[in-house]
């Protein structure tokens, strides 16, 4: 793997995603276990998040993709879904999946990760990624989902929102554009809070462009879609809000750096109803000083042809400095912002 100018690795190979605790420690989820560093990512302690009898009695096994918040108030909202509910049913010759389960659940701890209550599912449809999780100027939560829909089988995204840290949950508006294949349709969102107090959910989709939806009523419904004018590969975006301001952005381009085109998959309502490019040999980082109009020049962060690097996670532990981390492909990096 070659990483771009000023980007070097982490310390350690964890994932996370990671919070910054009060007392200074890095927090962190590494499949059922809590991690937990004071020194930067150099050394790690571990426990497991459920105790025997609750794993006895869930049987959940969190995934991959995963979000991560600390309230306010000192509240861990961890949101997933359960790998031990999976049931995939795709069939080529219906293009669709009835019946297909992989659930979305959610669960919250108030004593920095030694124990989780209100552990909940919320839907038990096909969750293809649960991506993440914010906490709005109100107080409310607000953590995206998907839903796999049928005939054709199709990818849709909402939210959910909660207004009492993680202990209760109400679901969002399906947003549903159409499409058919296991990967069609609109899917893995990614939202933030804008200074005018709108929530701004960036969609994957397989159109060549992340689409945008915006919610004014705290992150809950989404009434405005539009196409975001932001170019990109079938892979899922991250975009933060840093301390100083600016949001950040990590995602995976429609091309290779320097190059137009890049072969396509798809078209034939298996993978989806268009073809579309499927690049992520390359990892690109943007930062935005207006709400998103516009975007630096891409920082390719990392790149490896051939390799999946997709489904990044961005994490500040301290103002200035980056990690970036990812589901795919095993990118481990830090990085300082410009």
């Amino acid at each position: 793997m070659t990483l771009g100018q000023g980007v070097e690795p982490l310390p350690h190979a964890y994932q996370g995603p990671f919070v910054n605790m009060p007392d200074g420690a890095v927090l962190g989820i590494d499949e059922n276990q809590v991690i937990r560093s004071t020194d930067g990512g150099a050394t790690w302690t571990k426990r497991e998040i459920f105790s025997d009898s609750q794993q006895a009695a869930l049987n959940l096994k969190i995934s991959k993709e995963r979000a991560l918040l600390l309230t306010r108030d000192g509240t861990l909202v961890l949101g997933c879904m359960n790998l031990n509910s999976r049931n995939w049913t795709w069939d080529v010759k219906k293009h669709d999946a009835p019946g297909a389960v992989l659930a979305t659940w959610a669960m919250r701890s108030t004593d920095g990760g030694k124990t989780w209550t209100d552990v909940q599912k919320l839907h038990d449809e096909w969750t293809g990624a649960v991506r993440d999780l914010i906490q709005t100027r109100s107080g409310r939560i607000v953590m995206t989902s998907m839903k796999l829909l049928n005939d054709p089988g199709r990818h849709s995204v909402l939210a959910y929102v909660s207004d009492d840290d993680g202990k209760t949950w109400k679901a969002g508006n399906l947003i549903d554009l159409g499409g058919a294949g296991h990967h069609g349709g609109v899917t893995e969102p990614t939202v933030v809070e804008l200074k005018d107090g709108r929530i701004w959910m960036l969609i994957r989709t397989n159109w060549g462009e992340f689409w945008s939806g915006y919610s004014t009523d705290g992150g809950r419904f989404y009434r405005e879609l539009r196409p975001s004018g932001i170019a990109a590969s079938s892979a899922p975006a991250i975009v933060k809000r840093l301390a100083d301001g600016r949001l950040a952005m990590a995602w995976n381009r429609p091309y290779p750096e320097g190059e137009t085109s890049y072969p396509l998959r798809g078209g034939d309502n298996e993978w989806s109803e268009v073809a579309v490019s499927n690049h992520r040999g390359e990892l690109s980082l943007a930062y935005s000083s207006d709400e998103g109009a516009t975007w630096t020049k891409p920082l390719v962060i990392a790149r490896q042809a051939g390799k999946s690097l997709a489904y990044p996670y961005i994490f500040e532990p301290t103002p200035g400095t980056l990690w970036i981390t990812t589901m795919q492909g095993d990118v481990r990096v830090r990085l300082k912002t410009p």
